[in-house]
């Protein structure tokens, strides 16, 4: 008897330990919702059981090449959201360096010193504030759109760069945990200064801007996220799909490209009347508008006319009598991105930023739609 029950205990051990394993494996597999969020005067909103990953935004760079939080990041912001592991404690929260018009990556990225420099104050930092990792804004190697250094030597010193500071973050863990490392990109001219796929192998994942496609510095009007292409738009007019795949063809694995969703619109103004404004020539505005602020200034307006693009699969907003366009994205757009990472295997989606959210209306579609349908 005493035989009997030991093999029994020894089934229900076994038992238990399987489902443990699946579930951790299902877990692992499990898209990724990741957002950014920024220092600002308003009292933090942020429901740590519906994120995996918390990006704090933005630690930047010094000419030497090292990292450190700006008189404007306030120290006590950060440790507010870290913080949140009380709530959740599986929640990873990493440190973001960079953003546009953050130079000087040119220069850290350059020389040996300046890249010890770099990666011995960032991971300071990430130890100060007990992060789990780091994420890298540079925008964009090679290119100095945004007026910041850059150089044709970006492209290789940015992958020894990132290599160095993966080896380095396997040390710290000292194989008892695992870092995290991640960058910010872009698509086409955008990923030119990249080493596709070689930086891959040294990053977890990387967080795709698939929005901005259309603002103040392009011809036209236009979706500013779309999913898929609209018919009306450009030949090389860019959309969510074709980021995706371009990063696809580059060789990097679907399970580390996180689609980037915006939490704010697109503004356009003195807009052309054709297609009820859209990719129509616009002579002001290209600005931005939060989501809170479509929510309760345009929405319930009857001035602004609520319209859907099915090819494109997100929605517009056209305003007739002032001439003025909106392109956002909504619930209902998020919860199609949402199905189609899931449909592609793609690591999960990042979004852009925690403050524009209304009441985490658009939070609580990513969760739903990522975490909710995979358990």
């Amino acid at each position: 008897m005493a035989v009997f029950h030991r093999r029994c205990n020894l089934r229900t051990l076994l038992a238990a330990a399987l489902l443990s394993l699946s579930a951790a494996t299902a877990q692992a597999q499990s898209p990724r919702v990741i957002g950014y969020v920024m220092d600002g005067p308003a009292p933090l909103q942020l429901s740590a059981n519906k994120l995996d990953v918390v990006n704090f935004a933005f630690a930047v760079v010094r000419p030497d090449g090292s990292v450190y939080l700006p008189d404007y990041v306030a120290p006590a912001r950060l440790h507010a959201v870290v913080a949140k592991r009380a709530d959740n404690p599986s929640l990873q929260i990493v440190l973001s360096i960079g953003g546009w018009a953050a130079g000087n990556f040119s220069e850290a990225a350059a020389t040996d010193a300046a890249r010890t420099r770099f990666i011995d104050s960032s991971i300071a930092l990430m130890h100060q504030f007990k992060l789990d990792g780091l994420d890298i804004d540079w925008e964009y190697p090679t290119l100095g759109d945004a007026g910041i250094s850059h150089s044709p030597d970006d492209r290789h010193n940015f992958t020894v760069l990132l290599e160095q500071l993966r080896a380095r973050l396997d040390t710290e863990g000292a194989g008892k945990r695992h870092y995290l490392l991640t960058i910010a990109a872009a698509e086409g001219r955008a990923a030119e200064g990249l080493e596709l796929p070689r930086i891959a192998q040294s990053l977890d994942w990387i967080n795709l801007m698939t929005y901005d496609f259309y603002g103040s510095l392009t011809k036209t009007t236009g979706h500013h996220s779309a999913l898929s292409r609209s018919p009306l738009a450009s030949a090389d007019g860019r959309n969510t799909e074709a980021a995706v795949k371009y990063f696809l063809d580059a060789g990097v694995p679907a399970n580390k490209i996180n689609v980037g969703v915006p939490f704010y619109g697109r503004t356009f103004g003195d807009v052309g009347t054709d297609n009820h404004g859209r990719f129509q020539k616009f002579s002001s505005e290209g600005g931005f508008i939060s989501w809170r602020d479509i929510v309760h200034t345009r929405l319930n307006n009857p001035e602004w006319e609520q319209h859907w693009d099915e090819e494109a699969q997100v929605p517009w907003l056209w305003n007739p009598k002032e001439r003025r366009m909106v392109s956002y994205d909504d619930p209902r757009s998020l919860a199609i991105k949402a199905a189609y990472v899931k449909q592609h295997g793609l690591g999960g989606i990042m979004y852009w930023e925690q403050r524009q959210d209304d009441n985490e209306q658009l939070l609580d579609v990513l969760h739903k739609a990522l975490h909710d349908a995979a358990r």
